[in-house]
């Protein structure tokens, strides 16, 4: 069977009698299967696939299926499904086994999605590597000895080794761009408060968003129409009408698109990523669209106020994870004491608990206004400047990422060093915008390279429309 690129073609497939869901599943679990050493998929529900395929089928033949009938899609590890088990990849939830399907599962079942199963992601989904997981490292497929990015390294791992049509992930600082880029993979991080967050496990609830990772454009979009919209079960998500991305076209009109300036200057962005993209700048010019620098003075602070504003959330969230409600608990604890502190201490692996105890510290009653207080006004700052330029702009587009994936192991000793390479992606998270990672170039050694397009909150259907012409002169 081919590797198809959209959902449009697996629908061509089998209204002409060349494959069905079932024979669609079977393939996506022998490649699983063949595929283990990258370490991908966490748990395969291998029976409820194959089952749900044969109901889908039947719905297809009926002519009563839904708009996603023929989509096998993953899950990260952090995203609930009732009956199912969800651990966050982290050791503290050893066997936990979710009460509740999130919203965003819901609505893809009821479009008759196949759900194969769940994928690795970082631990509570805080990571740029991958390699924080309490089931080890996801190996990029483009090239095995590199990190497939993180916090959702196994659904963009997924969704390039043709391991599942689409993988949904979150991104809470380019959780879904970062690895997107990675792996040569189209990476969509929605409006805050566009999907609803029901059902996934909180990182840091005022940055986290759920979105899918796709081959196509066209895929990318139709999932985020299906599980965007308000929720009841979140009073945090919108109201704002969801257009239909899915019918979203190639823009006929020229379009002024924003480029800031320090971060094509930043000495730590990548001589190739740069060159691509400067020539990006120059054929979109060619095309009749107006491309122009923007200043952005907030560069250097822009990682640490992330890092301090997630760090305190992320102290908060997980405070609920202590050995006595659920999960895992120490089987050395004596009394209350010790089992909060045994089972934190052994339930969380290092990342974790160095993000809870700085979040922690930057709460704490002497540094709270030091810290906190002065990332949370940069923030908004930030969010100011980024909504003048695209006052004026229709998008503003940069580099998702700084570097290409970078060998497994290599920056494990210093964490800061990996905290950079959310430089140009944290930036959505704190403006609270949409933004996309498109796959459009190769490196001199064969890597995927990404390009991020951002756009004012809630226009992810121009950003759909946009990215397809993107798209288009990448072929």
């Amino acid at each position: 069977m081919k590797n198809f690129t959209s959902l449009s073609e697996i629908r061509e497939s089998i209204h002409s009698g060349s494959t069905s869901c079932q024979s669609l599943v079977d393939y996506y679990l022998e490649r699983i299967d063949k595929h283990k050493d990258l370490n991908i998929y966490i748990e395969v529900f291998t029976d409820e696939a194959i089952s749900r395929a044969k109901k889908v089928d039947e719905k297809l033949q009926a002519g009563t299926a839904g708009r996603l009938a023929g989509m096998v899609i993953a899950l990260k590890d952090n995203i609930c499904f009732e009956g199912h088990k969800v651990s966050a990849s982290s050791k503290i939830l050893e066997g936990f086994e979710s009460l509740y399907s999130a919203t965003v599962v819901e609505r893809l079942l009821k479009e008759d999605a196949i759900i194969i199963g769940r994928v690795n992601c970082d631990e509570f989904a805080m990571g740029s590597a991958n390699e924080t997981s309490t089931y080890g490292p996801v190996k990029n497929p483009c090239d095995p000895k590199t990190v497939a990015g993180g916090s959702s390294g196994g659904s963009a791992a997924a969704v390039a080794a043709d391991l599942c049509q689409v993988a949904l992930g979150s991104d809470t600082g380019g959780s879904i761009r970062q690895p997107a880029a990675f792996c040569g993979v189209i990476g969509m991080k929605p409006t805050y408060a566009r999907v609803s967050r029901f059902g996934l496990i909180a990182y840091a609830s005022s940055f986290d968003q759920i979105g899918p990772l796709a081959k196509s454009i066209e895929d990318a979009a139709l999932v985020t129409e299906i599980i965007a919209g308000v929720d009841p079960n979140d009073s945090t998500s919108s109201s704002v009408p969801v257009t239909p991305y899915s019918e979203a076209k190639i823009p006929s009109g020229k379009k002024k698109i924003a480029y800031l300036k320090e971060y094509i200057e930043s000495p730590g962005l990548n001589p190739e990523i740069k060159e691509n993209f400067l020539k990006l700048i120059s054929d979109l010019k060619a095309q009749g669209h107006i491309v122009e620098e923007q200043k952005f003075p907030y560069l250097d602070v822009i990682v640490p106020s992330y890092y301090v504003l997630t760090t305190a959330e992320a102290s908060s969230n997980l405070a609920r994870f202590d050995g006595a409600h659920y999960g895992y608990r120490s089987p050395n604890a004596h009394d209350i004491e010790s089992t909060y502190k045994l089972s934190r201490t052994e339930g969380f692996g290092e990342e974790v608990k160095r993000r809870i105890m700085l979040g922690t510290f930057v709460l704490s009653s002497g540094y709270y206004d030091a810290y906190y207080t002065k990332a949370q006004r940069v923030r908004r700052l930030i969010q100011d400047r980024t909504e003048e330029v695209l006052k004026n702009y229709d998008f503003i587009l940069m580099p998702t990422t700084p570097s290409t994936a970078f060998e497994i192991g290599v920056k494990n000793e210093d964490p800061t060093v990996v905290y950079l390479e959310d430089i140009y992606t944290v930036h959505a998270n704190l403006a609270g915008i949409p933004a996309i990672s498109l796959p459009l170039w190769k490196s001199s050694e064969n890597m995927p390279i990404g390009v991020q397009l951002m756009a004012a909150s809630f226009k992810e259907e121009e950003l759909f429309s946009f990215s397809k012409l993107l798209m288009n002169s990448k072929n």
